[in-house]
């Protein structure tokens, strides 16, 4: 590919650089999105399930400390209460686990889309390089993610500071309340902080998505040598795609060819077309048109006949009808019965006069051809 170090990528990306992309992992992401959606979620998920989570873990707190003397000097009591507090832990916690990573897995279809790249998994040893680590944390990107980790440390620590000392006397009051009456408490204090924190990080995911899209489409963008260079690539396909079907066409003109000898006619215009017809008069169907062709394949058809011996039939009218209407290794059309009747009489005619040494028969010379297959 040519040089493009010294050109600006001015271009839109095309449909093909964008599929490449996407195969090799290069697809728009938001780590501050990602991390909005899993913290609303966990907020409405404690807003909604606060109750039922807090008091699985006051009765698991119940069940693990309130332990009899015999409990305690039995040896496979720790063991015993131990899987006990792992399933009722589970138990409480199993719900906002699956909700989460579920949400998780939907996220990406909120930008990007999911998208499975093996190219990505594969290892590459420039990744290692120390120097293009270096070039990433000093780059426009690292600068960028640099602001945006401070941005989101001072505006997450001023709401946080804010937050305590709104609660600073409810974390105060919690020593006068009952076991119960604490973990309620305290519960609600972190779906409330959870929320406030969640809605901040709203501000960042508002400025960080766009910027996400944009700085995807900036980094695909190409210079217009490398638009032409693909557009090149592509006109190469074409022409092997052309190739091929060139010589697709060279063998099935090959196997037309072959068909010729055992046609029973060649009905002729005389010069411009030549249709070969082969007819079983054994069997039940109509005659089958073997080989057609114009100008050049269709002297060819007729000097392969001539060399076969096998009848030529000037009919121009029925000629030309019989080229337009039928496909190769297909039956003539109902209507042309009558003409091509004509013809195949002359040719069996003609064959036995020549066996039986009588004089040869008229040539047809007025084959009737209806009008809708006139061309």
């Amino acid at each position: 590919m040519a040089d493009d170090s010294g050109q600006d990528k001015t271009e839109d990306a095309t449909s093909k650089r964008l599929s490449d992309s996407r195969k090799k992992g290069q697809v728009p992401r938001s780590k501050e999105l990602n991390t909005f959606v899993t913290m609303i979620v966990s907020a409405a998920l404690f807003f909604y399930l606060g109750r039922y989570m807090v008091s699985g873990l006051v009765d698991m707190m119940k069940h693990q400390f309130e332990l009899s003397r015999e409990v305690i000097f039995d040896p496979n009591a720790p063991i015993m209460y131990f899987e006990t507090a792992i399933v009722e832990g589970y138990s409480v916690i199993a719900p906002l686990m699956i909700i989460l990573m579920i949400a998780d897995l939907l996220t990406p279809l909120l930008m990007g889309g999911w998208n499975f790249a093996d190219e990505a998994l594969q290892p590459k040893f420039s990744k290692l390089n120390p120097l293009q680590g270096i070039k990433k944390i000093i780059g426009i990107q690292g600068v960028v993610e640099l602001i945006k980790a401070i941005i989101k440390v001072i505006l997450i620590g001023f709401v946080a500071w804010n937050l305590f000392k709104v609660y600073f006397d409810d974390f105060m009051s919690l020593s006068r309340l009952n076991l119960d009456q604490a973990l309620f408490r305290t519960g609600e204090i972190l779906v409330m902080s959870v929320l406030v924190l969640s809605s901040t990080l709203l501000l960042l995911v508002l400025i960080d998505v766009p910027y996400q899209l944009w700085n995807h489409q900036r980094q695909l963008k190409m210079t217009k040598q490398e638009v032409r260079d693909e557009a090149k690539e592509s006109e190469g396909s074409l022409e092997l795609k052309g190739k091929i079907r060139q010589m697709q066409m060279q063998a099935a003109q090959r196997r037309m060819m072959e068909a010729v000898p055992s046609a029973d006619v060649i009905v002729t215009n005389p010069t411009h077309f030549a249709v070969a017809l082969k007819y079983d008069p054994n069997g039940s169907g109509a005659p089958i048109l073997v080989a057609k062709g114009t100008d050049l394949v269709a002297a060819q058809i007729r000097n392969l006949a001539l060399a076969n011996k096998v009848t030529l039939v000037a009919a121009p009218s029925l000629a030309r009808a019989l080229y337009y209407s039928t496909e190769l290794n297909q039956e003539i059309p109902r209507g042309l019965f009558l003409a091509v009747a004509q013809v195949l009489a002359y040719v069996f005619q003609l064959r036995a006069a020549t066996q039986n040494g009588w004089g040869k028969p008229v040539p047809p010379s007025d084959v009737q051809v209806p009008d809708e297959f006139r061309q």
